[in-house]
């Protein structure tokens, strides 16, 4: 370990200094033409995640293997080869299976569990020549919004070491935003990608829901789960969506002249920190003075309402099915109950109330059939108001009510003047999630306290591509660059 160690720091030391901070696309490229080697690149990743250790963004960084990897695509490239990723290692979220490396789902019982698979999305960036650096952080079981967790530690936010990350996929966002990786896979249910993305300062994507693959993942709800990605610019998202759709079109960049974006002040303005609402209505007035035509619509008295019940209901009531499938058809050493009993004492409670059948916060099969039913076209009704009916592109909207709350005031935490629940955290989030929309978050700047504020894009279903062109768009208006450290 300790001559890894030394060869990775004296390798890294023939670098750049700001070779960790190139961006993904730029990395590929990098490696690709000869420039830089992977080996190098790799060392100096190796190295900064050694510096930041503290984060705890990471569970397993296998050094000895990474840095082989990285040897063999140096000898790949010397061959000839020109995949896109070819010697880039990226992150990927503890909870997708990855074969011989260890898969903890983010629990102590399974550390030392080695799956003989990767998932579909894995073995997806691997095919491009990709490298897995190593499996990020996560809450347990991908359950919870602050990036707690009991067996491997809090991840720390890389801008305040006192505030949280965001989750689930915690560790996933900050080590891009600290310049461990380029660029992480994540999932996102009702916000575990867009709430980190959002208080991390990076670009996060969540597709279309079932659009990106998610076999060999750990699920919770097979309604509204997705894989997706944390990156640092939005060109670097459109790549990584580019390699695991295996969709290759280039398209190109959106021009704001004309564009109708909406927003929905009474529905996302509501319970909002008063310096994110202040950047979001800059953000506003900039992409108008692009020429965007920015219209304000009214989504319903009760839509939040609505939103709230129906996706919650949905996310708890489909959990236990969705576990003790995939447990039983990846042969993972453990059982359902097995994962409660060995739950932290605050999550084995909600999951007593929510999600084990009988709690007393459970949904009814009549409940759960009306959400998905009755609900969720009601959901999408409203938002087509937006969509079709007004011609925008985009629904607009703050990623969090807030910036990242303090690691000690995660349970209950403070927005507008309000004590409220953590849940609150994905006020904004859960409405895409709710019934499909591909949304990506970005970075929009800092607070006085030097927080990142993010910025929301949410866009029709399948519409993908045109989200994250109009995304490149908007983020070279705004200046829009990751905000990492």
């Amino acid at each position: 370990m300790d001559d890894t160690v030394a060869t990775s720091r004296h390798i890294a030391s023939q670098a750049t200094p700001d070779l960790t901070f190139l961006g993904l696309a730029a990395a590929a490229a990098a490696v690709r033409n000869g420039e830089i080697t992977s080996e190098a690149y790799t060392a100096a990743l190796l190295q900064r995640a050694q510096l930041l250790a503290d984060l705890n963004a990471f569970i397993t960084i296998d050094q000895a293997a990474v840095l082989a990897a990285a040897r063999d695509a140096d000898k790949a490239r010397a061959a000839g080869s020109a995949a896109s990723l070819l010697g880039v290692p990226l992150g990927v979220k503890d909870s997708y299976l990855t074969k011989g490396l260890p898969t903890s789902l983010g629990l102590d019982s399974l550390a030392h569990f080695v799956p003989r698979e990767d998932a579909d999305a894995v073995r997806a960036i691997k095919g491009a020549g990709a490298l897995i650096f190593g499996k990020n952080n996560l809450v347990e079981m991908s359950y919870g919004l602050t990036g707690h967790n009991a067996r491997y530690g809090q991840v720390n936010n890389p801008h305040a070491r006192d505030r949280v990350s965001g989750g689930s996929s915690s560790g996933s966002a900050a080590s891009v935003a600290a310049g461990l990786v380029p660029a992480s896979l994540g999932g996102d249910t009702v916000g575990s990608i867009r709430v980190p993305a959002s208080f991390c300062g990076v670009v996060g994507f969540k597709p279309t829901t079932g659009r990106w693959p998610r076999y060999g993942v750990a699920p919770i709800s097979h309604t509204l789960d997705t894989t997706g990605v944390f990156t640092r610019s939005v060109e670097d998202c459109i790549l990584v969506d580019q390699v695991v759709t295996g969709d290759e079109s280039s398209d190109g960049g959106y021009g704001l002249k004309g564009v109708r974006l909406a927003f929905a002040p009474r529905q996302f303005l509501d319970l909002v920190d008063s310096e994110v609402e202040t950047r979001f209505r800059e953000v506003v007035r900039q992409l108008q003075d692009a020429g965007a035509e920015v219209i304000e619509v009214d989504l319903g008295d009760d839509f939040n309402s609505l939103v709230q019940i129906a996706t919650w209901g949905i996310f708890a009531h489909e959990t236990m099915g969705a576990i003790s499938e995939f447990l039983r058809r990846h042969d993972i050493p453990t059982t359902f109950e097995a994962i409660y009993d060995g739950l932290k004492p605050q999550l084995r409670q909600a999951w007593g109330h929510i999600v084990l059948p009988g709690g007393a916060g459970s949904t009814s099969a009549e409940a759960y059939l009306t959400a998905l039913d009755v609900s969720r076209p009601e959901i999408q009704r409203r938002l087509n108001t937006a969509f079709v009916s007004h011609g925008a592109l985009v629904i607009l909207q703050p990623t969090t009510p807030c910036t990242a709350p303090l690691i000690e005031e995660q349970s209950t935490v403070h927005i507008a003047g309000q004590e409220v629940s953590y849940l609150a955290l994905a006020n904004h989030t859960v409405s895409a999630s709710s019934v499909g929309l591909p949304g990506i978050s970005l970075p929009v700047g800092l607070s006085r306290a030097g927080l990142p504020i993010g910025l929301e894009l949410d866009a029709p279903l399948g519409s993908d591509r045109a989200l994250l062109n109009l995304a490149r768009g908007i983020e070279g208006v705004l200046g829009a660059k990751s905000t990492a450290i």
